[in-house]
This record gives structure tokens, sequence and C-alpha cells, in this order.
């Protein structure tokens, strides 16, 4: 008895999003927090200002890779 091939498909297509969206927040959160790139000292320095266009890069990146995925 096994699982059927379009569901067993559906259910990797909600895996494969639900990884590709913790892989991308765990390294934002790594290089924002830990690497302390996201917080201001006093004004906003190089690399903050590269930490959050590398953010939005990424962030754009990632929902335009979501929606190709998710067309059916």
């Amino acid at each position: 008895m096994g699982m059927e091939d379009e569901t067993r498909a559906f259910l990797i297509r909600i895996v494969n999003t639900v990884a590709m969206v913790l892989l991308w927040m765990m390294t934002n959160v790594f290089a924002g927090i830990y690497e302390e790139w996201a917080f201001f000292s006093n004004k906003p320095d190089w690399i903050n200002i590269g930490y959050y266009a590398y953010f939005l890069i990424t962030l754009v990146m990632l929902i335009r890779y979501l929606k190709k995925k998710w067309e059916l």
C-alpha cells in the first residue's frame, strides 16, 4: 500500500518550500543577529547597507523561486 504519486509530489513540494524558507531565514538570522550586521551603532555603516541589500535581493529571489515552483 503506497502513497499516490500526485500526493507524494505535493508533499515533497511542501517540504522543499519549508526547507528553502527555513534555510533563507537561518542564513539571514545568523548574518544579521549573530554577526550583528543588522544593527546600527550610530549611523548606517557599509556592512549594514550590504546586509540589507543582500537581504532584499535574496528575498526577491526566494519569492520568484517559490512562485515558479508552485505554478501548476
